[in-house]
């Protein structure tokens, strides 16, 4: 039998990151561009400078409330106009709030960006805010408020930001806000946290994708280009900062049969030496299904279907005043609670004392540096990480250096990365379960003072 020649791999194509043109519209809004071929679905990423802290006392929620109304109507269209609008173009938007800003995302064929466009800029330009519409986003946000708590992982979530952060400051508080304040959001308090944030001066627009035939200057400038407002500066934000003294909160869920885990602490953001490092380090911990956590708890103990450790950035700034949440988070068999910690703990020190090891640091290398190319295939992904590099106050080229630093970073330094991000006596730690059946084991463990709180 006669098989085809079996096909040899070819030398690989240098890749860098997708690096941006930087420019600027006439009414102030800064604008990035990158030119991708093939790509005839443009993606287009605003980013406005409302953070969450800028919220008023007691409005928690409404950057949300209004990013989700920027596209119920404007001075053109009514909310229905504008979705059948949208339709013909063939586009998607979307908004939402967090604690760096506004972040509003259009999606488009090449063929129909420059209507596209005019809608995103309407939205942007002259939202309407009607009562009705704000009356029923209100609505659909207050019963999504007893989903969020009735789901364990995101019930651990706000408990650990709860803990962690200060009393009093924005980052402490679910950043959708709660059913207090947020019943006490009207079109009125809507439409003046626009009035006080949304402007093109402190704004930055992102557009990827093949501009082939395409005047993207001119489609720019008579859409987002009509966008005025007065000038204003970037809203200052205060540091954050967090208590990390080693204790446990234990959320009682009577009857669970599983214990949510979510153990975390602050790190430094992306502006710090250590991030490419720490990056490494913490994906070697638990980033993937053969991540030192998993063998032991997963492979080994049988206790998880699976736990992971990340950072994600809460806020970065070249100042100092930035951190991101670093957070071991997974669920275990309730009867097993115990054991799994004791295990949790081990793994940390196990790191702490041996080190990781040079396979360790490879495969995490391969996972995060190699398959690079293949995660910012479409546009968006691309204009999705050029925003957060504006949120974030980054370079322009900070993605591209990125890469280079993870590939230069040793063994040695991941290690001690993983060990500054979650040393064992230093963590915060959340348990979502049944504190009849936890909590005097998990005192016993001696990893912090327990603290059990109802989880009504």
């Amino acid at each position: 039998m006669d098989f085809h020649p079996q096909p040899t791999a070819g030398q690989p194509r240098p890749w860098d990151f997708p690096a941006p043109e930087r420019g600027a519209l006439a009414n102030g809004l800064t604008v990035l561009r990158r030119h991708r071929p093939g790509q005839r679905v443009i993606a287009v990423e605003v980013c406005v400078n409302a953070p969450l802290e800028a919220e008023p006392a007691g409005l928690d929620g409404v950057a949300t409330i209004m990013a989700r109304a920027l596209s119920e109507g404007t001075d053109k269209h009514t909310a229905e106009e504008f979705a059948a609008e949208l339709e013909r173009c063939g586009a998607t938007l979307d908004a939402h709030a967090d604690h760096p800003g506004v972040r509003v995302s259009l999606e488009v064929p090449a063929s129909r960006l420059r209507p596209a466009l005019g809608l995103l800029a309407d939205a942007l330009r002259a939202p309407a805010f009607p009562d009705a519409e704000v009356e029923r986003l209100v609505r659909n946000r207050l019963d999504e408020i007893p989903h969020e708590l009735a789901n364990p992982a995101r019930r651990a979530a706000i408990a650990l930001s709860g803990t962690l952060f200060p009393a009093g400051t924005r980052v402490s508080r679910p950043r959708q806000g709660t059913a207090e304040t947020v019943e006490r959001i009207d079109a009125a308090s809507v439409r003046a946290f626009y009035e006080a944030h949304v402007r093109p001066a402190t704004s930055t627009l992102v557009i990827v994708g093949d501009f082939t035939g395409i005047d993207v200057d001119a489609a720019l400038t008579d859409t987002v280009g009509a966008w005025t407002g007065a000038p204003a500066r970037p809203f200052q934000v205060t540091p954050i900062t967090a208590d990390d003294t080693g204790r446990v909160v234990i959320v009682d869920r009577p009857g669970a049969v599983q214990t949510q885990l979510h153990i975390g602490r602050i790190g430094p953001d992306r502006h710090d030496r250590v991030w490419p490092a720490q990056l490494l380090g913490v994906y070697c911990l638990g980033g993937t299904l053969t991540s030192r956590l998993d063998r032991v708890l997963r492979e080994e103990k049988g206790y998880t279907y699976g736990v992971r450790a990340y950072g994600h950035v809460l806020r970065s700034a070249p100042d100092g005043s930035g951190a991101a949440l670093l957070v071991i988070s997974g669920s275990v068999a309730t009867e097993v609670t115990g054991p799994a910690l004791t295990d949790l703990w081990q793994v940390l020190r196990t790191v702490a004392d041996g080190g990781l090891t040079d396979e360790e640091r490879d495969f995490a290398v391969q996972n995060l540096v190699g398959v690079a190319p293949l995660r910012y295939e479409t546009a968006a992904a691309v204009a999705n990480t050029l925003a957060d590099q504006v949120e974030q106050q980054l370079p322009d080229d900070y993605q591209a250096g990125m890469y280079a630093r993870l590939a230069d970073t040793g063994t040695v330094e991941a290690t001690a990365a993983a060990v500054s991000a979650f040393p064992a006596d230093r963590l915060v730690t959340v348990l979502v379960g049944d504190a009849e059946k936890i909590a005097e084991e998990v005192r016993g463990l001696g990893i912090g003072e327990v603290t059990v709180l109802s989880g009504q």
